[in-house]
């Protein structure tokens, strides 16, 4: 699968028949931005390393339990052998790090955890959730308005 050139890359993933965990999805398929290519994918996958390579800026979109917080979370990232990528499962650090090994070329990358509370199946949002949708929005469009030099 060839990518064109993208300035920005925002990956959305997660599971949209277990509620709030389709978070990531749903911001990608929200993000309407110029220079950004949103893909909203159900895992994190190998095959995405060609996009990354691509790309200026990256920008992950993942749902978590309240447990780990109540506000969105924007977390600077940077590649590293977190995990081995599994079969079609990775953590954004190792996806980031494949990038690297296999292109010589990685983006600065940014992971945006949006809290969820309901993870039980379903295909619809908690209003908790979806207030964290409109949050995390706001938060890309800042990454991406402060990182504009990178976009250029």
């Amino acid at each position: 699968m060839g990518y064109a050139p993208a300035e920005a890359i925002a990956i959305g993933y997660g599971n949209e028949l277990r509620s709030d965990d389709g978070i990531g999805q749903r911001v990608a398929k929200a993000l309407h931005l110029s220079k950004v290519k949103s893909l909203a994918v159900h895992q994190l996958t190998p095959e995405l390393a060609e996009a990354l390579a691509h790309a200026n800026l990256a920008i992950f979109i993942d749902a978590c339990f309240t447990s780990e917080s109540s506000q969105v979370q924007v977390q600077l990232l940077s590649p590293e052998s977190f995990k081995m990528i599994a079969g079609h499962t990775a953590d954004p650090r190792s996806l980031l790090a494949l990038t690297q090994a296999l292109y010589n070329r990685c983006p600065p990358a940014w992971w945006i955890k949006v809290p969820g509370v309901n993870f039980e199946l379903g295909c619809y949002l908690s209003p908790f959730a979806e207030v964290g949708v409109a949050i995390a929005l706001q938060k890309i469009t800042q990454i991406i308005d402060e990182n504009f030099s990178l976009l250029l």
